[in-house]
Parts: structure tokens; sequence; C-alpha cells
């Protein structure tokens, strides 16, 4: 036997469910990983209230680890029993001592990244690197804004973003998260509660606003990155903490300087095993460089996975959170 978190119906961190299961046995293609570490993150919260739809019910929960193969099923020649991986895709259940998924959805994992790191740094990093590397391949010597900048995903993009000479403007909620921000690299901060975020942009930019904000609050920001852009700029929306954004129109990028948005997802740049494997590649360069270090900040008990999902959605956490089986 072994223990997962599942949910049977969605609702609050009380409907999350820490049971005894019996580890399915990996079919063509897949393969079995004993999870070292687990990766907390915001889209596990949407399935488990059902903005996102689970496939079934129960669901177990979670995209992302990092652990052992501890069985291979038919037909998979590049993983054997042993190997260090780690993942960020594949079917939800990652929140568990033990995780079958695709074999392609599974990178190895280089012996200088530990597995708590990994486990905090797949998804978020990945999401990093196709926001800053391709949906918008940021140049040095630009100015962009990031909101949540002290979050997970924001305090690797301070670090990435300082490492390819971009100035990072980063929202924050807090003189503390401001603090963090900074010493992540972010080039000047800005506290969206006792400050306007567009005028604070205007000043620090001379004017000019910025090309392009990356916007993963959603709902509660999405007039105001529209209103940070320069004239064509792009507005990344790829998360939806306050909600998703709802009734817009259309006729309100054309008014605010002939404006793109797009909405952007890991799984529409992580589409096929190379440019998988080259994403990866990427993110653990700049992991073993020294240039991007994780903040495994917070550890939580698998069985205490409720607890976590409770402070990562009250925002009382900073850096990355892992959960450990």
């Amino acid at each position: 036997m072994a223990k997962r978190i599942q949910f049977a119906r969605t609702g609050g961190p009380e409907v999350l469910e820490y049971v005894d299961v019996t580890p399915a046995e990996p079919g063509p293609g897949e393969v079995r990983v004993r999870n070292h570490a687990v990766g907390l993150n915001f889209i596990d919260i949407y399935f488990r209230t059902g903005l996102y739809p689970a496939p079934s019910l129960p669901s177990g929960l979670g995209t992302e680890g990092a652990g052992e193969i501890d069985a291979v099923g038919e037909g998979v020649t590049m993983f054997a029993p042993g190997d260090r991986v780690a993942y960020a895709q594949g079917p939800l259940g990652a929140y568990a001592e033990q995780h079958v998924l695709p074999a392609e959805k599974v990178v190895a994992l280089p012996d200088a990244i530990d597995y708590e790191t990994a486990a905090a740094a797949m998804l978020k990093g990945l999401t990093v690197q196709y926001l800053l590397r391709q949906t918008y391949r940021v140049k040095e010597g630009e100015t962009i804004l990031f909101h949540a900048a002290a979050g997970g995903v924001g305090s690797i993009a301070c670090q990435w973003a300082k490492a390819l000479g971009v100035k990072l403007i980063g929202t924050v909620g807090s003189p503390e998260k401001a603090e963090l921000a900074k010493r992540n690299g972010a080039w000047a901060t800005i506290d969206y509660i006792r400050e306007n975020v567009v005028e604070r942009v205007r000043e620090l930019t001379g004017g000019e606003m910025v090309p392009v904000v990356y916007d993963s609050v959603g709902k509660d920001t999405w007039e105001t990155s529209l209103d940070c852009l320069q004239k064509r700029g792009l507005m990344v929306s790829f998360g939806n903490a306050s909600g998703p954004v709802e009734g817009v129109n259309i006729g309100i990028l054309n008014q605010k300087g002939a404006l793109f948005v797009t909405r952007p997802s890991l799984n529409g740049y992580a589409d096929t095993r190379e440019r998988f494997e080259a994403m990866a590649a990427e993110l653990f360069e700049v992991i073993a460089s020294g240039q991007v270090t994780i903040d495994v900040a917070n550890r939580y008990p698998l069985r205490d996975a409720a607890k976590a999902q409770e402070a990562l959605a009250g925002r009382q956490t900073t850096g990355s959170t892992v959960l450990v089986p």
C-alpha cells in the first residue's frame, strides 16, 4: 500500500483526503516514480475547487514531482529503475508516494540538482522559461512588468530576468515581499496595496511604459496590466489567482493602443518531447550555474496538503512550497 491525497468532490481544502491506495503498475510507455518531493502550485487549487474539471472523481491531485523510477512499463527504454527524474506534466496524482505517468513526460534529473529543488522548480521554472524565452523573448536592456514577483514563479522570474540583463518591475503585496523580490533581482517593486501600479510604472519608465506584462493574478489586475503597456504591447495572462478574466470586450485592446493578448500554458509550449527536453535543459543549466536559486521556503508533510494549499491561497507563502511524502 501507498499513501496519496485525493478528492471525491470539489470544494475547499477540507475535501482533500489522505488515503491508502494500491500502487498502479505502469502500462506500455509508462513509468512509476517513487516521489521524494512534490511541488505545490496554484493550478492544484483550481482542480480542487472545480475551476478546472478533473477527468473523473475521486481524483488524485498535482502534476509536479521528483524522485526515482521504481518500475517501467513495456516499451520504455529511455529510463530504468533507480534513475533520478523529475516531471511537471501528465495525469493528476503527483500528491502521492508513488505516481504513474507517461515516460515522455519525465526528464532525467542531473546529479547537481536535489529532489526538493527539482520538485519546486519544474512547473514554475518551465513556466518562466516559456514566458521569458518564448512567449515574449525578452531582450537585454528592456523593462518589463511581472505581477506577484515574490511568489514561486515570480522569484524565479526575477532572477532569470536579471541574468538576461532585463529590468523587471515586480508587483508585491507587502514591504517584506518587496524586499524579497529585490533580493531575487527585481530592478524595482510596486506595492499594489499602497501604490498605484500604473502611475508607478509610468514614473519608473519615464512615461514609456512596458512592452510586455506577465500577469498570473487574472481578474483583479486585467485592466491595470493593459494600462501599463506601450502601444502594440503584449499582455501575457498566464494565471487566475484572483479569478478568471471574463466578459472582455476585445475592442478594449484597440482603445488602449492596438495591444496584443495571449493566454499561454506549459502544455502549449512543452508539446513535444524535443521541446520539453530543450526547455528542461535550459532550466537545469541556469539552476546549476547559480544564476537562478530555487527558494524552497516551505515544506509540508504530504498528509498536510490541505494546510499547504490554504497558506498558498491566502498569500501567506513566499518562494516555493513542496510536499514531502
